[in-house]
């Protein structure tokens, strides 16, 4: 996704290589270096008038397929061609990797259409992602299904052959534990479609998992970011039950929020939380959304590739970027996927869904992207951590060594900047790199057993970490390789 920092343009998120190996970063006016597309965050679905909210690819909107979030960038990142702002946050946006493309956003870029318009409106050609309503295409799909109904049940005889197979018990929805039906059953219950509309009426819809008996809901920040500053919120359960909901804290740079029911129900059931650390590459995943508004929709696949480092935002120039070192999965994920959960094949949360690969060309009329078999999870364990600050203190805290970067496309690390933000300097004093004595020019190849190959996937990785975490750093510097240790600073909020 792309942020806006300083006034610069945020760099276009890094091409998911194959770990170890990271690949440079996405260019913000097209294809990355290697000829894939750009990834897009999913952007909300608008809602649906009549039909409840629907359920956005990403974490609101049309669909929740979005760019992969890898939260705020470390302390002072340098905006592509040019100096990282000193120790702030957040770093410039990438340029072309959006929440979703010609999606259906308000006025001035927002996730979803007004909820008081069915169709979707153009996302000024943001990103890779496009949010999209599928209310005319469905309407159609109806009107056709009932009418070729009509048709068959008139022309039908008592001649006919067919044979009706027995229920055999198919309706009790009732599957062996293990089996996806069965991960289904138990899990769709504790999803909700999340309709956020600012006080102006715009808004779209997303996904989100129960956390807590509390009544604490896990999302996507960019599902809720309409309804941030006085808007509206509510959250719909499969069983149609429905209730106005608050924003209890969001972190912009992870794109987690976390939003609480008002009145909540005394039987809540959260989502078992699973180890995303211990997540293999060819794992099964079930991906549960509401992609293209379509509520409760389930997929699935497996774990294509694990810590991708992905960049995202919605393409507006006063978007901010999200970073993340993401869990790559070929299940279908689709705009309004965003802020649904990923499970395991036990029904255990491994991630929260957030960003899927575009390929820029639209769909159903709408110029909307969907599913190519790249979709871009939160890892869990991350996740996690960030859902807790949020619900105990209403702000995120991330990770920093304390240096700004540069955020140029570039596959050869990530580079300390000669200054910071406003002329600051480029490695703070008295922080965790001044201590561990990195200085400008020095470049970042790996932290811990982890390739850097920019400036962006160092910020993903450390942003996998917490303050007070001790991490090793490589670098070079004259040609020279170095190794140091440092224990990671902290910096509470998204400014």
């Amino acid at each position: 996704m792309s942020t806006e920092n300083e006034g610069n343009a945020v760099p276009p998120a890094p091409s998911a290589p194959p770990v170890p190996v990271a690949s440079p970063t996405a260019s913000p006016q097209g294809p990355a270096p290697d000829g894939s597309a750009p990834t897009a965050q999913l952007p909300p679905v608008p809602g649906t008038p009549d039909q409840g909210p629907a359920p956005a690819a990403q974490a609101s909107g049309p669909a929740d397929a979005h760019q992969p979030y890898g939260g705020s960038a470390p302390e002072g990142h340098q905006p592509y061609g040019g100096p990282a702002p000193d120790g702030s946050w957040p770093p410039p946006p990438p340029g072309t990797p959006s929440y979703g493309d010609a999606g259906a956003g308000g006025a001035g870029g927002g996730w979803g259409a007004s909820y008081q318009q069915p169709a979707p409106k153009p996302r000024n050609g943001r990103g890779g992602l496009v949010a999209a309503v599928l209310v005319a295409a469905l309407v159609a799909g109806g009107l056709g299904g009932g009418l070729g109904y009509t048709l068959a049940k008139d022309s039908d005889s008592s001649g006919s052959t067919t044979v009706s197979a027995s229920d055999s018990g198919a309706s009790q929805v009732k599957r062996d534990p293990g089996t996806i039906a069965n991960v289904a059953a138990r899990s769709l219950p504790s999803t909700v479609t999340i309709e956020a509309e600012s006080t102006s009426g715009e808004g779209g819809t997303g996904t989100g998992f129960v956390f807590d008996t509390q009544g604490h809901i896990v999302t996507n920040n960019h599902v809720v970011a309409d309804a941030v500053d006085g808007g509206k919120l509510t959250a719909t359960f499969p069983n149609g039950k429905k209730y106005d909901a608050e924003i209890v804290g969001h972190a912009q740079g992870y794109d987690v929020a976390v939003i609480k029911l008002k009145n909540a129900p005394s039987d809540l059931k959260p989502l078992a939380l699973g180890d995303s650390d211990k997540v293999a590459v060819g794992d099964e995943t079930i991906a549960i959304g509401a992609p293209f508004g379509l509520s409760n929709t389930v997929t699935t696949g497996i774990i294509s590739a694990k810590n991708r480092p992905v960049a995202s935002s919605d393409g507006s120039s006063s978007s901010k970027a999200s970073y993340m070192s993401a869990l790559q999965t070929d299940a279908s994920i689709n705009p309004g996927n965003s802020g649904g959960p990923l499970l395991d094949a036990a029904g255990a949360v491994i991630g929260i869904n957030s960003a899927i690969q575009s390929t820029g060309s639209g769909g159903f009329g709408s110029g909307q992207s969907g599913s190519i078999g790249l979709g871009f999870a939160i890892p869990i364990n991350q996740a996690k951590y960030v859902a807790q600050q949020l619900i105990k203190t209403g702000k995120p805290v991330y990770a920093k060594i304390g240096a700004s970067v540069s955020l140029e496309d570039t596959t050869s690390g990530a580079k300390i900047t000669d200054t910071g933000a406003a002329g600051a300097a480029a490695v703070e004093s008295g922080g965790p790199a001044d201590k561990a004595g990195l200085k400008p020019g020095d470049v970042i190849t790996k932290l811990d057993d982890s390739v850097i190959d920019s400036g962006p996937t160092l910020i993903g990785e450390i942003w996998t970490h917490k303050p007070g975490d001790k991490v090793t750093i490589t670098y070079k510097r004259g040609g020279q390789e170095h190794t140091v240790t440092l224990t990671l600073g902290a910096r509470a909020g998204d400014s």
